[in-house]
Order: structure tokens, then C-alpha cells, then sequence
């Protein structure tokens, strides 16, 4: 019997890549490889090939693991007054407002084609030239800009993406004017990009052309990346966290990651109290406090981390004390491997590897994962993040892959909609378009709670007392959740998030 699968790609052409994935003989993994590198492709400015991603695995009959291809801090062998250079300070409207650093001094050394290879290699099924097709077509042939991409360009075209002449041409028009959702664009530089790693494999990345050819732009436009930097970078499998809730097991993202300590604690609290609006905001308020005072300021996140869990586990939520662009995809197969990869590349630095189609990160630009400073870590330091692709199984034998985009909007997101499925038995798409309700730390210690708009969260955040921010119905700042499912009949869902125009395909 042939293989089906569901995926939830970030649109059609990242959806139909892993369709494309599974016919060529793939699997869950190969399905959301193919989807996740379709999204680098064909979202211009959200998320690109040389940014960080981690993936979340349970092969069928298995143990889950996590895929840390998270960026590091760049800079071996420069000098000392090179750092904190490069940098460009950019205020936009994003989210209701969001201070960057972009240029080649916000970049920091890429993983995500790291990660993907090692899951590739690990439990990939399919051809690697089969996996990455869909994408040298959609960047060869063209393919239609998506709302998310078009909204997001709106808003930061000018001031993040136009300053680089080797951007300005995948993010504008001839005449400089912006694209819009719908319009048919293409990256051929890409393509080719693209068809030599499918030749030269997701290393060539890292000590290959590729390497050469980011090594010295880098150099040459005043960044700190280095050749040393990508050729001892490594990809790291880990054990990831669990957790029961409910009727489940959950697997996600484990220290040194933020995001998946953060998710933890809150799916565990809110397990044991029971869903209810103010209990939500109660729990994110601590959560996300301690996360403000201790791990954003972290100098060993993988200690502090596995402490938040221990402080929690003996004292309870009481004991803890009070004071960006990504995108996502998730798979299962009929097999009953599951697997969600999230990537970022930060807000982007605006800046192109001449002649490749790659967007660099602006990683080292985004103040509220450098809160020790933009460029204070050593060299080869993993970066905080907030990713937190999860994979889950229940009792009675269904299995899910889920995740989210969003910033330090992802875990408070992946709460709410897990704890609505596993907990309330909500349907899955249910659970994604309900509304949501974020506690947001603001940069001077303060509280507010950021939501939709919703009766229920309102009266909650009243009782609150809280200072509160409206973003509407459906607000692309709350992320982009998408889950994959297995029933315990063998049945295949795809739940895709409306505010991210996600896609989902079932084989």
C-alpha cells in the first residue's frame, strides 16, 4: 500500500512540495523538508535558506528527537573592534511597533540546512533531488506572492529589504514599487543556488562554493561571518522534552532552546488547573516574567533552562519569580511518523549573497534574543530562540506534529491551541482559528496583555487589571499555527492557521 500523508504547509506551493516529496517515495520527514525549503523559497523577507530552523521527529515505532539547527554567533578569528559594526537601526509598525537591527552585522551563522540534511540523513526516505524540486521550479518557474509575505514586505520593504541592490529586485518591482499578494515573481539565482546543494549535498552550505561565496560577502560588507564560523558549524540531535497532558505525550524542543522549556512549564500549569482565559494569562504572566528576568539575560541557557524545569517541578508556578519572522510546517504519514520543522531568519537583514537569491538573517538584530547585547556571546554560542516544534502521541494510539511562527508569540500560541485539543478534545481546526491571548513583557519590565478580539478574553483581561492592546480578529502576530494528525483509526487531518494562509494537502 502506498504511502499517504497530511501536510500544512505556509502555502500552496510549500504544501505541494511535500505531496511531491511522499510520491517520489518520501515519508513524514521528507514531506516537511520539502514544504519548509518551498516556504524559504517563495516567502521572500519571512524566512530564507540561511537562517536557523529546528525539527521535531517521532519516527513510527520510535523515540522522538529534535534537530537543533539553531544560529550561532559568528565572528572567529576578527578582530575585536569589528564587533558591533555593521549594524543598521530600524524602527517599523510591525506588531504594533518593533525596534531591528539589520545589515551584514545583524547576521549570524546559519543552521537551517544543517538540520535538514542531519534529519535527511536520519530518517528521510526520498531522493534529495526529489525533495528540493519543487522548490527549483517554484524559483525557476516563478510562483505567486502570498498575502503573509506581501503584508510583511508592506510594512518593512523599504526600510529592512531596499537598501541592498542584490535584495531590492526579489522584493520590488522594476519601477521600486512594491510587490503584492497575488503577483507572479521568481528568484532564478536561487535555483541555482539550490541545484548545486542538490549536487554537492546541505554541507556545500558550510565548507563548500556556497560556504566561499557567504564567507566573503560577509567580509567584504562589514559582517561577521566567517569561513571558520560555517565550516565547524554542526547541527545537534537531542533528546527533547516531555510532558503528559491529558491523554498525551508530548515531545518538544529541549534546552538550549527558550521556546520549548517556556511551552513546558505553561502546557503543565495549565494541565493542571483546567482551561479558563484568566488562568491563561495568570500562567503566561509568570512564564514569561521569569523567561524576562533570568533566560533572556542567560549566559548558559541549557543550565538555566533545565532549572526553570526543576524550579516549576517542585514548587509549582509559584515558585517562579515575577519582574519575530518564522515559519512552520508539519507532516504525518500513514505510517505514523510525524514531524514539524520551524525556521527563522529573525525580521532579515535585508541583505542578499550576490549572485545566490539567499536572504541573510538579521539574528544578531533582534534585541529581545540579545538582550546582553547584539553582539556580546562568544563565537560558536547557540543563540537563545523561541521555536518550539512539538510532536505528541496519545493513549489511544493518534499522533501529531504541530509548531508555529511568531516570535515569543509561538509558545504562548502552541499553549492555547494544545491545550484546547488534548485538553478541551477540541477539533483541531477548531483549535487553531479560535482567538488568542498573549502576555507581552514589555522592554522596560512592564505587563500588557496583547489579544483578539474576543468577549471572553476581554472580561479576563478586565479581572486582570492589566494594561491591554487589541490586534483584532485574526492577527498575523499571533503566529501561524499548523498541525498534522493521525487518528487512532488511521485517518489523516491537516489543520492550517488563517492568519498565516497556510495550506494543507492530504494524499
Amino acid at each position: 500500500m502506498d504511502r499517504r500523508v497530511a501536510v500544512v504547509g505556509t502555502g500552496p506551493v510549500s504544501a505541494e512540495a511535500g505531496l511531491h516529496a511522499v510520491r517520489a517515495g518520501g515519508n513524514a520527514v521528507d514531506a516537511a523538508i520539502a514544504a519548509i525549503v518551498a516556504s524559504m523559497t517563495t516567502e521572500p523577507g519571512i524566512v530564507s535558506m540561511l537562517g536557523g530552523a529546528f525539527v521535531t521527529v517521532w519516527p513510527a515505532g520510535g523515540e522522538p528527537e529534535v534537530v537543533d539547527g539553531n544560529v550561532e554567533m559568528p565572528g572567529r578569528g576578527l578582530p575585536v573592534e569589528r564587533f558591533g559594526t555593521g549594524l543598521r537601526e530600524i524602527t517599523t509598525t510591525y506588531g504594533g511597533g518593533v525596534t531591528l537591527y539589520a545589515g551584514h552585522g545583524s547576521v549570524a551563522t546559519p543552521g537551517a540546512f544543517a538540520a535538514l540534511g542531519v534529519a535527511h540523513d536520519r530518517h528521510g526516505r526520498a531522493p534529495w533531488r526529489e525533495v528540493l524540486a519543487p522548490s527549483i521550479a517554484a524559483a525557476d518557474d516563478g510562483f505567486t506572492l502570498g498575502a503573509a509575505a506581501a503584508s510583511y514586505l508592506a510594512i518593512t520593504g523599504d526600510s529592512v529589504f531596499a537598501w541592498d541592490p542584490n535584495t531590492a529586485p526579489l522584493v520590488r518591482r522594476a519601477d521600486g514599487s512594491p510587490l503584492e499578494a497575488g503577483e507572479l515573481t521568481t528568484n532564478p539565482d536561487l535555483a541555482r543556488t539550490l541545484e548545486q546543494v542538490v549536487e554537492e549535498g546541505a554541507r556545500s552550505l558550510y565548507t563548500g562554493d556556497l560556504a566561499a561565496r557567504i564567507a566573503a560577502d560577509s567580509t567584504e560588507r562589514g559582517g561577521l561571518v566567517t569561513a571558520a564560523d560555517l565550516a565547524q558549524y554542526r547541527a545537534v540531535v537531542r533528546t527533547p522534552l516531555r510532558l503528559r497532558l491529558g491523554d498525551w505525550d508530548v515531545a518538544t524542543n529541549a534546552p538550549p532552546s527558550v521556546g520549548g522549556p517556556m511551552l513546558a512549564v505553561m502546557l503543565r500549569e495549565l494541565g493542571g488547573a483546567g482551561w479558563s482565559w484568566s488562568r491563561i494569562i495568570e500562567v503566561q504572566r509568570h512564564v514569561l516574567s521569569y523567561r524576562h528576568g533570568v533566560h533572556d539575560l542567560s549566559t548558559d541557557l541549557e543550565e538555566d533552562g533545565y532549572a526553570l524545569l526543576e524550579l516549576v517541578e517542585r514548587h509549582g508556578l509559584a515558585g517562579l519569580p515575577t519582574s519575530s519572522s518564522t515559519a512552520n510546517v508539519a507532516a504525518v504519514d500513514s505510517d505514523g511518523t510525524v514531524c514539524t520543522i520551524t525556521a527563522s531568519s529573525g525580521y532579515g537583514s535585508g541583505a542578499t549573497v550576490p549572485g545566490t537569491g539567499m536572504m541573510l538573517n538579521n539574528c544578531l538584530g533582534e534585541p529581545e534574543l540579545n538582550r546582553l547585547g547584539l553582539h556580546a556571546l562568544a563565537p560558536g554560542t547557540r543563540l537563545a530562540s523561541n521555536m518550539a516544534p512539538s510532536v505528541a502521541r496519545s493513549d489511544a494510539g493518534a499522533a501529531l506534529a504541530i509548531g508555529s511562527p511568531g516570535a515569543d508569540r509561538i509558545t504562548t500560541a502552541l499553549m492555547q491551541v494544545l491545550g484546547r485539543h488534548c485538553l478541551e478534545g477540541a477539533p483541531l481546526q477548531e483549535a487553531v482559528d479560535a482567538p488568542r491571548v498573549h502576555v507581552r513583557i514589555l522592554d522596560d519590565g512592564t505587563t500588557r496583555v496583547d489579544h483578539e478580539d474576543d468577549d471572553g478574553i476581554a472580561a479576563a483581561v478586565a479581572d486582570s487589571g492589566l494594561p491591554s492592546y487589541s490586534h483584532g480578529p485574526l492577527s498575523m502576530y499571533f503566529g501561524g499555527v499548523g498541525v498534522a494528525a493521525r487518528e487512532p483509526d488511521g485517518t489523516l487531518v491537516a489543520a492550517g492557521d488563517p492568519r498565516r494562509e497556510a495550506a494543507t494537502r492530504i494524499s
